[in-house]
């Protein structure tokens, strides 16, 4: 099916000369740190997709069962011609879900740093609807953004940030990302954000630690980028995934740990990690409604709808400017 003319891909995703620098600094912080955005490679973004089907990674599910039950009350409260954002479009089904509720869209802005995510996106919602505008970016959504113009002027910029992918940012860089999203969508704009809520740890910690393996895949498969790509030495057999939830900071906390002694070479750099020694790779943070609320006030947003499962296990956020 032909695309919308008005589809053109805009690149601005990271170099390799990013990610470099990104992970040597990463490997110089006590503790190591790596940015969880670049688990997302192509075979990272596909792992991640699995991982969005297997039985205990609830959220993905649950989210969908939350848009198909409100899918008409959000499309009405988020109202006619909107231009829509959204932040790591992933496999795109519930942006389908999302524009089949609103109400005569101008455009569709779809943000992912996996090329290869973006593109499998742009394929599957131009199918579904041919007609739209579809002004795909390949960046970083957390870096500033000059958005594609859509042919049609829009009456407001909604963006859509779904998946709990919020919770991957601690709360200094949630407010940031908040805020970023405030002036993205401006006075008369509106965001519509996935958060995942507290409950037990046992499904918490289950949902990172499938029986199957496939997170753990996941997870290491940034070590087999930075050999591809960075020219390390990574022996992934030396290491193993773990995720645990903190109860004191309200999230997941992933990391990849040496099983033994070892000295890595990375970037023409040796790098040495202790027998045990974890390297934290992703947050996962979990919300009470008041502390989401707190976090948003804190970015000049306030909620204005919260649209949630019975069991009150994740809930969607409709944010505006005050």
């Amino acid at each position: 099916m032909p695309l919308h003319p008005a589809t053109r891909l805009r690149d601005e995703a990271a170099t390799t000369a990013e990610f470099a620098a990104d992970v040597r600094a990463g490997l110089a912080r006590r503790p190591k740190r790596i940015a969880s955005k670049w688990l997302y490679d192509a075979r990272g973004s596909a792992l991640f997709e699995r991982i969005c089907t297997l039985p205990e990674y609830y959220l993905t599910r649950t989210e969908l069962a939350i848009l198909r039950e409100h899918a008409g009350a959000i499309g009405a409260a988020l109202g006619p011609q909107p231009l829509l954002v959204e932040y790591g479009s992933g496999s795109g089904t519930k942006t389908r879900l999302l524009l089949e509720a609103l109400q005569d869209p101008v455009g569709y802005v779809p943000i992912e740093l996996s090329r290869s995510a973006l593109a499998d996106s742009i394929e599957r919602v131009a199918d579904a609807f041919p007609q739209l505008a579809v002004l795909p970016l390949c960046a970083d959504f957390t870096a500033p953004l000059a958005l594609p113009a859509p042919p049609r002027r829009p009456r407001r910029v909604v963006v859509f940030f779904p998946g709990s992918t919020l919770g991957n940012f601690d709360t200094r860089e949630a407010v940031a990302l908040l805020a970023r999203m405030r002036r993205t969508i401006g006075a008369g704009g509106a965001a519509l954000v996935g958060i995942d809520l507290r409950k037990d740890r046992a499904t918490l910690e289950a949902a990172y630690n499938d029986a199957a393996g496939v997170t753990a895949q996941f997870t290491l498969n940034l070590l087999a980028r930075m050999n591809r790509e960075l020219g390390a030495d990574f022996d992934l057999d030396r290491f193993r995934h773990r995720a645990r939830w903190n109860a004191l900071a309200g999230r997941i906390e992933t990391h990849i740990v040496s099983s033994v002694e070892q000295q890595v070479r990375v970037g023409g750099r040796r790098v040495h990690f202790t027998a045990g020694e974890a390297m934290l790779v992703e947050y996962s943070c979990k919300y009470t409604q008041a502390g989401f609320e707190r976090i948003a006030a804190r970015a000049g947003l306030r909620v204005e709808c919260s649209w949630s499962d019975p069991d009150g296990a994740f809930a969607l956020e409709l944010l505006r400017p005050p």
